[in-house]
């Protein structure tokens, strides 16, 4: 009788086992993000402002995520990841970089999406007498210093020189240019009055008020100017990164960066 009844109770659990299983597949869990995790987010130099103004929304909405960021030139951050540096999400203001990352298999693919988009605008300071407005111009003789992104690793330098070539001005601007290693040390440069003039994104030029826009580049200067995000391969919190990246696409984010300039991307 006693051994009747213990198979009849072994019966049982595997039976309550295989319907608590069925069940799972049939109806499974939402991802819960990792509880007090810290995400390190690598994002381009131009995000610093409208990142900084949507994390403290985000912490309230997660209060059991941190996030630390890391702000520099796509090119500078995208090497970084390459060498083995910490990051869990890489915010890129070009697809070239993020490209290369995913070449590389070190970001997971599935996760990567176009998030906001931007324009490239020609500034100079608010004091200067400069009577230009258009970027041929930038060929005068009366202007000495052109302050650009450096063209190899930072995107708004690598849209510049696209635009100096498709205009067919590289070569007499050559020796003007003077090289930012991102785009806030473009804008620095001109705002100090070191450079004549500059080009920066429309998000940064909007920050500043001791510099003016005085054209914008049409789009078919230069290659579309898209904000890649993805999750880096190795992060330990990639449930997390997921629910980051996603309160990024909520209207609260959406409207923040609205507000600095940013498009979003379709």
């Amino acid at each position: 009788m006693k051994r009747r009844n213990f198979f009849a109770f072994i019966c049982g659990v595997a039976i309550a086992l295989i319907l608590a299983t069925m069940l799972n597949w049939l109806n499974p869990s939402p991802v819960v993000a990792q509880a007090n995790a810290t995400l390190l987010v690598s994002a381009a130099a131009s995000l610093q402002d409208a990142l900084k103004e949507v994390q403290p929304i985000f912490q309230q909405a997660q209060p059991q995520l941190k996030v630390n960021y890391n702000f520099g030139a796509s090119g500078a951050l995208q090497q970084q990841i390459e060498q083995g540096a910490p990051a869990d999400i890489f915010f890129s203001a070009a697809t070239k970089q993020m490209n290369a990352l995913q070449d590389k298999n070190l970001i997971l693919p599935d996760t990567r999406r176009d998030l906001l988009t931007n324009r490239l605008v020609l500034i100079v300071s608010n004091t200067s007498s400069l009577k230009i407005g258009d970027f041929k111009q930038l060929t005068d003789t009366n202007i000495k210093r052109i302050a650009v992104g450096e063209f190899r690793s930072v995107p708004v330098g690598q849209y510049s020189e696209e635009l100096f070539k498709k205009l067919d001005i590289l070569e007499q601007v050559k020796s003007k240019l003077v090289f930012g290693n991102n785009v806030r040390n473009v804008l620095s440069a001109v705002e100090s009055g070191n450079a004549d003039a500059g080009i920066v994104y429309t998000t940064d030029a909007k920050l500043s008020d001791k510099v003016r826009v005085i054209a914008t580049a049409s789009d078919n200067l230069h290659s579309p100017i898209v904000y890649p995000i993805a999750i880096i391969g190795n992060s330990k919190n990639p449930d997390a990164a997921k629910e980051y990246i996603r309160f990024l696409t909520d209207k609260q984010a959406r409207a923040i960066f609205e507000k600095y300039g940013f498009g979003i991307a379709q």
